[in-house]
């Protein structure tokens, strides 16, 4: 038998090859793999008393249809709470929902992504997540959004929200920090897209998804026999990024060896390919973003002190979601809206008692957790909206949220989330030393707050706040706006 702190994944699957792929990622982490070729192996694994407790089931080939439904039912019937999770090659959104209708708990797509798999696999077994709500889902929502379309305004998320509009249409560097999820790829986008450089598209690294080994290869690109593997030149993603910007996701994670070679195309615009002797000129502006204290890691000697000020030309820090949960309630309903827009899926709304769930929960996994609680519950959901109901798991932690005080510091409760939903995300009227705020600076919180609201719908905003197209566009220059609303 295993030992007791191994947990064990019953792997549903016909092919030797991708079980030993599976076996081996999944031990890496601590995973015992126990392999079924089909549902009917399965059903002796689970039913027999000698075998191992399974922790969770990893079908894979599942496919969309009748047929997939079935081995979904099958699997269900047999251990209706245990987690299942489902590979497959289709990308679509609509695929995702289908088999979450038919019971899966999370959604994977190939090639599979050693790193997405532990995180599928961690969520569905952490105890805070023993209902599924909270499970990472492998399809993302994605849609670039401008200043003036991202919900929140809460004044710590106004003022990051700020800072980045004004370093937009610089060359300088940016360095996002905030938790996971709490939307910083969003922010990037978005200073893309008020930049010059925003005809060309954003290129995109995430740095903690690269091996150790391939990190600079991706970067700066090899020549055809740099290395063993080598088989043909590769263009770095540096030069991809010339004439645009290049967002570094999770910088933190980079090597040190790699964070030399960054800092020096940082500092003079050239790069090399590995295993080449010509240096190359590139147009490119970093944005660089980590869930970690960059400061902190720079003290305890695992990022370079001169690498951190390179790119810490602007610092913009996303506050965590649980630090303006008064967001929330428009931020759900904007995540509901664009869910909606997905294949499959129609629009539901959401109650107010099931906003006061959620406001009274930490949201360790900030906005990405909340839009893929709001996707889980809007898949399942028979009627028109959502209610306290679809969220047990989320009212359960919420209740029980002195046990992780952390995610729960300035989590509204009670009364004072009650009253935070009925009168929405407010405007603040004194400064800090108690004296009325500048009547200007209310006025464009009001705009701001009016822009969010409606998604960016100038037309509409106009006409809620009473004045025509050409005010609106005048105010928005005259306080500064612009497309930083």
């Amino acid at each position: 038998m295993r030992p007791d702190p191994t947990r064990c994944l019953l792997l549903i699957d016909d092919e030797p090859a991708q079980r030993r792929l599976v076996t081996a990622i999944c031990g890496r982490a601590g995973w015992w793999v126990r392999g079924a070729s089909d549902v009917e192996a399965a059903r002796q694994v689970l039913t027999d008393p000698e075998e191992p407790r399974i922790d969770a089931i990893l079908l894979d080939h599942w496919l969309p249809g009748d047929a997939g439904n079935e081995i979904v039912a099958q699997i269900r019937a047999l251990k209706p709470d245990l987690p299942l999770l489902v590979l497959t090659a289709q990308t679509s959104v609509s695929v995702a929902v289908e088999a979450m209708r038919a019971g899966a708990n999370d959604f994977l797509v190939k090639p599979l992504a050693p790193d997405r798999l532990l995180a599928a696999l961690d969520a569905a077994t952490d105890r805070r997540k023993a209902a599924g709500e909270l499970r990472p889902l492998s399809e993302k929502i994605a849609k670039q959004l401008g200043f003036e379309e991202i919900v929140g305004s809460a004044p710590e998320f106004r003022v990051a929200l700020a800072i980045a509009a004004k370093a937009a249409r610089a060359r300088v560097s940016v360095l996002i920090e905030g938790e996971s999820g709490s939307g910083k790829e969003i922010v990037a986008q978005a200073i893309h897209a008020a930049s010059p450089r925003s005809k060309k598209a954003m290129v995109t690294v995430n740095c903690g998804a690269i091996p150790a080994n391939l990190v600079e290869s991706v970067l700066f690109g090899h020549e055809k026999g740099a290395f063993t593997g080598a088989f043909d030149r590769h263009i770095g993603r540096f030069e991809d990024a010339d004439g645009s910007t290049l967002f570094l996701d999770e910088v933190g994670e980079l090597p040190l060896e790699t964070q030399v070679k960054l800092l020096r195309a940082l500092e003079s615009g050239e790069i090399q390919r590995i295993g080449s002797r010509i240096l190359q000129t590139v147009d490119v502006r970093v944005i660089a973003a980590t869930n970690r204290r960059l400061v902190e890691e720079v003290a305890a000697g695992r990022f370079r002190e001169d690498l951190y000020y390179r790119l810490n030309v602007v610092h913009v820090p996303i506050p965590p979601l649980r630090n303006r949960i008064s967001d929330l309630p428009a931020l759900a309903r904007h995540l509901l809206a664009r869910i909606a827009e997905q294949p499959g899926m129609r629009y539901v709304s959401i109650t107010d008692d099931a906003l006061e769930v959620l406001m009274r929960y930490g949201w360790p996994g900030n906005v990405r957790q909340l839009q893929n609680a709001l996707f889980r519950a809007a898949v399942l959901c028979d009627g028109d909206a959502l209610t306290a109901a679809d969220f047990p798991q989320i009212a359960a932690e919420a209740r029980f949220g002195n046990r992780f005080d952390d995610y729960h510091s300035k989590v509204l409760t009670g009364a004072s989330a009650s009253a935070a939903l009925a009168h929405g995300p407010g405007i603040t009227l004194y400064e800090s030393d108690g004296n009325m705020r500048l009547l200007e600076n209310i006025e464009a919180d009001v705009i701001r707050l009016a822009i969010g609201h409606y998604r960016g719908r100038m037309t509409e905003v106009a006409r809620r706040l009473g004045i025509g197209r050409s005010t609106l566009y005048r105010k928005l220059g005259e306080l500064g706006i612009d497309a930083a609303a």
